[in-house]
Formats: structure tokens, C-alpha cells, sequence
């Protein structure tokens, strides 16, 4: 049902790269690796602005495109507008409710640097993913029921938008409730110099990042 985008992947670690490249003092590996943590899942812009020097405007573009990556299999469905919405508006809060600590930053001989970053997973899916099962076969035995008894089929659209809206209610529940999550894991990111004295952090490892931010065993 969800499938979670590779959200820093393609748009975090190219804003990395144009970001250091303009550091004069130095480098500080952790705190513009969650700086920028911040302002691509929680939206919080004050202290990737005041490290890089970047508008108001081009810090909020980092998290819209974060959760426009997020919501592109949703919009493919062309679900109703104000289901949409809804799930955007749902993603947009999971990932501002996302939980890491970055440890301080390691240092080598060549200049690069690594960063311990401890990811609390969200378990959101993993905690709804019976309830909605069971929502959805109630909701297929009622279409069966009412079509035996004479009603007309629901179209395949009509249905879809149903058991999206069944798993939209199950999941705004939920966190509205309050969310749970699982054991911290840590996740090294590299942070290499490069050309010009350019830090980038290898899309590899954003993706190992952003994989932890919110459990899926129970869909795998």
C-alpha cells in the first residue's frame, strides 16, 4: 500500500553539494548534516539558513519537493482531491515527526569525514498493517453481500478510492493518537571531499538513512 520514496537520495545529496561548497570556515561535518536532516523531513529552516546562507524560499523548497517525491505513486492513483490531500497532508506530519540524534563528527586523514547518526524508527505501518487488513476484507465482504442482494457493482476506481480512504482514517488515527516507535539503529554517513574542497555525502548512504526513518517489516 505504501512505498516509501528515496526522498534524499536524488534531492538531499545534491543539495549537500551545492550547499559546502561555499563553507569558508571550518567544516562542521555533524552540524550541517543535521541542519540539513532538519530542513529536508521537519521543515525546520533556521539553522540550514544560517549555515548556508540560502533564502527562506529555497530552505522550504528542500521539504515540498521531499514530500512531493513522497507523494508521486499517490497522485498516479488519481484519487479524489480531498483524499489526496489528506494522505499529503499525513505524510507531510510522519516526516516531521521523524526521530535521529547525529553524534559528533569523525575526521580522517584525507579530510573526510563520517557521522553516527541514530535513527528511531516510526512503526506506524508495521502497527496498522493487521487492522487494515481487516478493515479491507470487511469492506469485501459488504460489496459481496450488497451485490448478491442486488445492488451494482462498485467500479474498480470506486473501490480503490474506498480502501484508500479506509487506510487514510486507520493511519490519521494513529497519529493523532500519538506514534510508537522502534529500537534505534545507526546509520554511518560519509561526508567525502571532493574537487574544490566540496563535501558530498554518496547517495548510498542518504538512502540507507531515509530506509530507517520509518519501518516496513511487515510489508517485506
Amino acid at each position: 500500500m505504501y512505498r516509501k520514496k528515496r526522498i534524499t537520495a536524488v534531492v538531499v545529496a545534491a543539495v549537500l553539494l551545492a550547499v559546502l561548497g561555499g563553507c569558508v570556515n571550518k567544516f562542521n561535518a555533524a552540524g550541517y548534516t543535521k541542519a540539513l536532516l532538519d530542513v529536508t523531513y521537519k521543515n525546520e529552516t533556521e539553522q540550514y539558513i544560517e549555515l548556508t546562507g540560502s533564502t527562506q524560499e529555497a530552505a522550504d523548497e528542500i521539504f515540498t519537493k521531499s514530500l512531493d517525491a513522497t507523494m508521486e505513486d499517490y497522485e498516479k492513483l488519481n484519487l479524489p482531491d480531498e483524499l489526496e490531500k489528506n494522505y499529503r497532508q499525513l505524510f507531510g506530519d510522519l516526516m516531521k515527526s521523524v526521530r535521529y540524534t547525529v553524534s559528533e563528527a569523525k575526521e580522517d586523514d584525507n579530510g573526510n569525514f563520517t557521522v553516527d547518526v541514530s535513527v528511531e524508527p516510526i512503526t506506524i505501518f508495521d502497527d496498522t498493517y493487521s487492522q487494515f487488513q481487516e478493515k479491507a476484507k470487511e469492506y469485501a465482504t459488504q460489496v459481496s453481500n450488497d451485490v448478491m442482494n442486488g445492488a451494482e457493482m462498485p467500479s474498480e476506481e470506486e473501490m480503490q478510492n474506498h480502501i484508500y480512504d479506509i487506510y487514510y482514517h486507520i493511519l490519521n488515527e494513529v497519529l493523532e493518537q500519538g506514534l510508537s516507535y522502534g529500537k534505534a539503529e545507526k546509520v554511518t554517513v560519509h561526508i567525502n571531499k571532493g574537487e574544490g574542497d566540496i563535501y558530498e555525502i554518496p547517495k548510498e548512504d542518504m538512502t540507507a538513512l531515509d530506509d530507517k526513518m520509518l519501518s516496513r517489516e511487515v510489508l517485506q
